[in-house]
């Protein structure tokens, strides 16, 4: 999903950016259930915005930002046979963190992102604004593509897109 179909996907559903942390917390609140965080390119922004919202302590377990591989492997539980064969970012990395952190907390959704956020570091396979987004419950697992680079390689907008989509994908997911 490019980041212009995102943006429209929020307004054809009439939220607002700003809005998802509070609507995620409201969401966790209302069905009792507790989430946790495995971040790569956003570097701790999902837990700031869940933990920004009033009321966050009774819904957020913890967030491992997991930018090296080795906390990746060591602390979230990625094998290392899937980083050497399909690499950091990747959907199966997303899936694995977002499980990995779902059991280490013992909460019942777990949410992850892992992508280039640039300017460097892209490539012809996986370019700039490339970024995965798991999201693992105890009846299901998955990972979204997203491709959020409108071109100029905004590092700061690439990672808060990509931390509006993983709220968006975890409300999502908890309203299944």
């Amino acid at each position: 999903m490019k980041a212009t179909e995102f943006l429209e996907l929020l307004e054809k559903e009439n939220i607002k950016e700003a809005e998802l942390p509070a609507l995620l917390v409201d969401a966790l609140t209302k069905k009792k259930l507790r989430i946790a965080t495995a971040e790569s390119c956003t570097g701790g922004m999902i837990s700031s915005a869940i933990t920004s919202v009033s009321g966050a302590s009774g819904v957020f377990d913890c967030g491992v930002c997991s930018y090296a591989n080795f906390i990746k492997n060591k602390v979230v539980g990625v094998k290392e046979e899937t980083l050497a064969t399909y690499g950091a970012v990747s959907d199966k990395t997303a899936k694995e963190m977002a499980r990995g952190v779902r059991l280490l907390a013992g909460a019942d959704i777990g949410v992850s992102t892992t992508g280039i956020a640039g300017p460097l570091g892209g490539s012809q396979y996986k370019p700039v604004g490339l970024v995965y987004i798991g999201v693992s419950t105890e009846t299901g697992l998955k990972a979204e593509k997203m491709l959020l680079s409108d071109g100029d390689n905004d590092r700061q907008r690439i990672r808060e897109l990509a931390t509006a989509a993983a709220l968006y994908f975890a409300l999502k997911a908890i309203e299944a």
